[in-house]
C-alpha cells in the first residue's frame, strides 16, 4: 500500500530540521574549540570533548531517519537526491565534530604548558575554516550553488595556509628545539583545520549535486577521506 505523499513531505521537513540542528551543534563545537585554543580556556575545551557524544547520537539519529524514509517511501528524483545528500552531509558533520574535539584536546595540552607564540597567523586560518563551514550550511539551506562553489574555491586558500604553517613550524623547531612537543601540537591543529575545510568542501559539493544533479567532486579537487 503506497504511503501518502504528504507523509513523505513531513518526514523530509523533519529530516532537514534535524540535519540543520546537527550543523548548528557542530559549528558551536568548532567555534568553542578555536576559542579554547586561542584563549587557553581548558574548561571550554573540555566542554567540546565531553559534548561530542551528543553529536554522535544525533548523527546516528539522522542516518536512521534517512534509511527509514528510503525503506518506507522509496523516494525518487529530487527527494532521493536530497536523502542521499543529507546522508553524506551527516557524515561530514560528524567528522568535523571529531576534528573539533582533536583541536580541543591539543588546547588542553598547550594550556597546561608555558605559552608559546603561534609561528603563523592561526586566527586567520581558523576564521576562514569557520566561515567555510557556515557557508556550506548556508548554501544547503538556500540551495545556493554559487555560494557552494565559492566555498570549494576557498579550500585552496586554507591548503596554502596549512603549507605555510608547516614551513613556519619547521623554522620554529630549529630555533626552539626545546619546544618541539608544543610546536608539533600546533602543527596538528593546522592539519585538523585543513581537514575541516575539506569536509566543508565536501558539503558544498553535495549541495551542487543536490541542486544540479552533477557530481563535481573530482572536477574541483580530490578531497581527503
Amino acid at each position: 500500500m503506497a504511503r501518502h505523499p504528504k507523509h513523505l513531505e513531513r518526514e523530509i521537513t523533519r529530516l532537514k530540521q534535524n540535519i540543520l540542528a546537527l550543523g548548528a551543534e557542530v559549528e558551536e563545537a568548532l567555534q568553542n574549540a578555536v576559542i579554547s585554543l586561542t584563549n587557553r580556556q581548558t574548561a571550554l575545551a573540555m566542554r567540546v570533548i565531553d559534548g561530542d557524544y551528543k553529536i554522535d547520537e544525533r548523527e546516528v539519529e539522522v542516518e536512521e531517519e534517512c534509511l527509514k524514509i528510503l525503506a518506507l517511501y522509496q523516494p525518487v528524483a529530487n527527494d532521493l537526491r536530497l536523502i542521499v545528500a543529507i546522508l553524506k552531509i551527516n557524515q561530514d558533520l560528524e567528522r568535523i565534530a571529531d576534528l573539533a574535539v582533536n583541536v580541543a584536546e591539543r588546547s588542553v595540552y598547550l594550556a597546561a604548558r608555558e605559552r608559546i607564540e603561534m609561528p603563523y597567523d592561526f586566527s586567520q586560518m581558523a576564521e576562514k575554516v569557520q566561515n567555510m563551514l557556515k557557508g556550506s550550511l548556508d548554501a544547503f539551506i538556500n540551495a545556493d550553488t554559487m555560494l557552494a562553489r565559492e566555498i570549494c574555491n576557498a579550500d585552496d586558500e586554507v591548503d596554502h595556509l596549512n603549507r605555510e604553517m608547516y614551513v613556519r613550524v619547521e623554522e620554529a623547531i630549529r630555533s626552539n628545539p626545546d619546544r618541539l612537543n608544543c610546536l608539533i601540537h600546533i602543527l596538528s591543529v593546522s592539519r585538523y583545520l585543513e581537514r575541516i575545510a575539506d569536509h566543508a568542501t565536501n558539503i558544498s559539493e553535495d549541495v551542487i549535486y543536490l541542486v544540479e544533479g552533477e557530481i563535481i567532486r573530482h572536477k574541483i579537487k580530490i578531497p581527503h577521506d
